[in-house]
């Protein structure tokens, strides 16, 4: 989620089209009060064409964000269709995102449903991470489930290792339960399509939902069939009250479905 080159889509034409001309509005339960879903009104910097299986035919859509968005206006994003937001919290064992507290507290105040993310570090046990991540994150009520996010990161400057597949799962899944048992929910695994064939992330264990990322084509296409929660489709989306380019995703579900998945998995 941090340095990607993304296809973007096109289908936001139609989002856009819709979401201009008065926007629908449906309560959902179980976060901050009384959430809305309203229209996604977005546009994109890098549209692609999903030959009629793209975001639009999901309703509730987010984002997920991190220091390089800047200041947010929350309330303007939450009236444009950001319906959920994850924000980057913790880095590695030692390193906490600029804005976390910012976005968080802002997200909160507005009433945008949220989680907070955890970038992993190869080359740092994944129990160091876990501790980190608690020791920022706090465990507010109402709050999405932990996101832990997995990828390979080539540009770091200070570890590029790629290890075995199966240590990488057994990392993914030590991080998952530390993290799990202190939320008191199972946290979200967000992972890209590169890494999620060559260390074959379906078989870990402990993810309550998978968030996979698929600027193409439809998950449905890339993953095989593999089921997901959250679908990032693109990383150059415009969203009022946002600055510049941001990543948005896309809830698997209806409206009353993305309710009662609210009820069920935030605490």
């Amino acid at each position: 989620m941090q340095r990607r080159h993304f296809l973007a889509l096109s289908g936001f034409a139609a989002l856009s089209a819709c979401g201009g001309r008065g926007r629908t509005r449906a309560s959902t339960s179980g976060l901050h009060g009384n959430p809305v879903v309203n229209r996604p009104d977005f546009g994109d910097a890098d549209p692609v064409s999903w030959n009629g299986r793209g975001p639009d035919g999901h309703p509730v859509h987010g984002i997920d964000v991190s220091k390089f968005q800047g200041q947010i206006d929350w309330s303007t994003a939450r009236d444009s269709g950001v319906s959920f937001a994850f924000i980057k919290a913790t880095e590695g064992g030692d390193r906490v995102d600029d804005l976390f507290h910012d976005h968080w507290q802002g997200a909160g105040r507005a009433g945008v449903p949220r989680g907070a993310y955890h970038f992993f570090y190869h080359c740092r046990p994944a129990d160091e991470q876990a501790r980190w991540f608690i020791r920022n994150v706090p465990r507010t009520p109402g709050a999405l489930p932990p996101v832990l996010d997995m990828e390979w990161n080539p540009f770091s400057p200070t570890c590029t290792i790629r290890p075995p597949a199966d240590q990488v799962r057994a990392e993914a899944e030590t991080f998952l339960a530390i993290v799990g048992r202190h939320y008191g929910q199972a946290p979200i695994l967000y992972v890209p399509i590169e890494f999620w064939n060559d260390n074959q992330m379906w078989k870990v264990r402990g993810a309550g939902d998978f968030w996979l990322r698929s600027t193409a084509a439809h998950p449905a296409e890339t993953y095989d069939g593999h089921h997901w929660t959250f679908w990032q489709y693109t990383g150059t989306g415009l969203v009022p009250g946002i600055g510049g380019k941001v990543d948005i995703n896309a809830f698997h579900g209806s409206r009353g479905a993305w309710s009662d998945w609210l009820a069920r998995r935030s605490v």
